[in-house]
């Protein structure tokens, strides 16, 4: 830590805090993991064991008694405390970082917007997967102009996992924002969204596969974004045969892309952005493919260089944001138009129509 470091206060040491926020604030140049929030005595050790400077505090109160202290408040905790967590910080004055998805209802996301633009305090959501190895070169693809007019996007984020793991993230209380629409929606549409623009209606099937689920473990989106362009997107906890991550299909060529991006699974593994060269990248073996009248199973089109995942790249722009020296890299109000989308899907799988927005 230096003098100039901006010192953060993370809320939540689950998988969410303790695999992806607190290592990446730690590598980022110009941040310091300065306090963490969890009532939980093992994950205090936890904490203390891999960051030794850090402080641990049982709740929240003693966190905010601390905010003259803090630089940046990191929401990491459940779903359902995500608003009024945030809204404690920025009316303490302190930028936030809240996770996705950023509140239950797009009107939330939009109300702490407005709070956060009203105090002129920064407030970010942590969407990571706009720096999944796959996206980053879809992306470049597209810049390039490599595929032609886009036609349909298709995005799957699949898991085979036929027995409830239980928690929170699988209840059924709406209270908990819940279910996979939530959780792996929020990424797959704020891909669709940063890509290809807009949402002008939406289609959704929803459904409570295993048993004793409570809430959607298979749910199907589909976009019709103002552009024109087709987003057909997949989340589902009952995949026995995965599909490609991406298939995207345009007027000159399409892109296939399996596999996940490795940086999640090197967080879990306690690998550190910043110790490795490699970090981000994958083995050649799961390039995507390029081309046009074949299938890229039996060798159609050409492969792909993935370029490396940057996880670091988030929290490196809040870095910058807060020293005023770059803008915030996820807002609010972009957040809550996948929001929007996420709550016509729910209207619409329910309903069974289409909704439009």
């Amino acid at each position: 830590m230096t003098a100039a470091d901006l010192r953060v206060g993370l809320v939540g040491y689950g998988l969410a805090g303790s695999v992806f926020h607190a290592p990446l604030i730690a590598a980022t140049e110009g941040l310091t993991l300065d306090t963490v929030v969890t009532s939980n005595p093992e994950r205090q050790e936890q904490a203390r064991a891999e960051f030794p400077d850090v402080r641990t505090v049982a709740d929240t109160d003693e966190l905010f008694a601390r905010a003259a202290d803090l630089d940046l408040i990191v929401i990491a905790s459940p779903n359902k405390t995500h608003v009024p967590l945030a809204t404690t910080a920025l009316k303490a004055g302190l930028p936030v970082v809240v996770d996705k998805p950023i509140a239950g209802t797009a009107a939330e996301a939009r109300q702490l917007a407005a709070l956060a633009e009203e105090r002129g305090l920064l407030l970010s959501v942590f969407q990571n997967r706009r720096w999944d190895n796959d996206f980053l070169t879809l992306r470049k693809l597209l810049d390039e102009g490599e595929l032609g007019d886009v036609w349909r996007f298709e995005s799957r984020f699949e898991r085979w996992r036929p027995q409830p793991k239980g928690g929170w993230r699988e209840s059924g209380d709406p209270a908990e924002v819940g279910g996979l629409l939530y959780d792996l929606g929020s990424h797959v549409v704020d891909q669709a969204l940063t890509l290809f623009g807009p949402a002008a209606s939406v289609y959704a099937e929803a459904d409570v596969r295993r048993p004793g689920a409570e809430i959607d473990d298979d749910t199907f989106i589909a976009i019709t974004h103002a552009s024109g362009v087709r987003s057909h997107l997949y989340v589902s906890a009952t995949t026995a045969q995965l599909g490609p991550r991406f298939r995207v299909l345009g007027s000159k060529a399409g892109y296939v892309k399996y596999g996940l991006d490795p940086q999640e699974a090197a967080l879990r593994e306690g690998e550190r952005p910043g110790t490795t060269a490699d970090w981000g990248r994958e083995p050649e073996s799961l390039w995507g493919r390029l081309g046009s009248g074949e299938s890229p199973v039996t060798g159609g089109g050409s492969p792909v260089p993935t370029l490396s995942g940057d996880y670091p790249a988030y929290y490196a722009a809040v870095a910058r944001a807060l020293s005023g020296g770059g803008t915030n890299p996820v807002t609010a109000l972009e957040a809550a138009a996948a929001l929007d989308v996420l709550e016509a899907a729910r209207r619409s799988a329910h309903d069974g129509v289409a909704v439009e927005l």
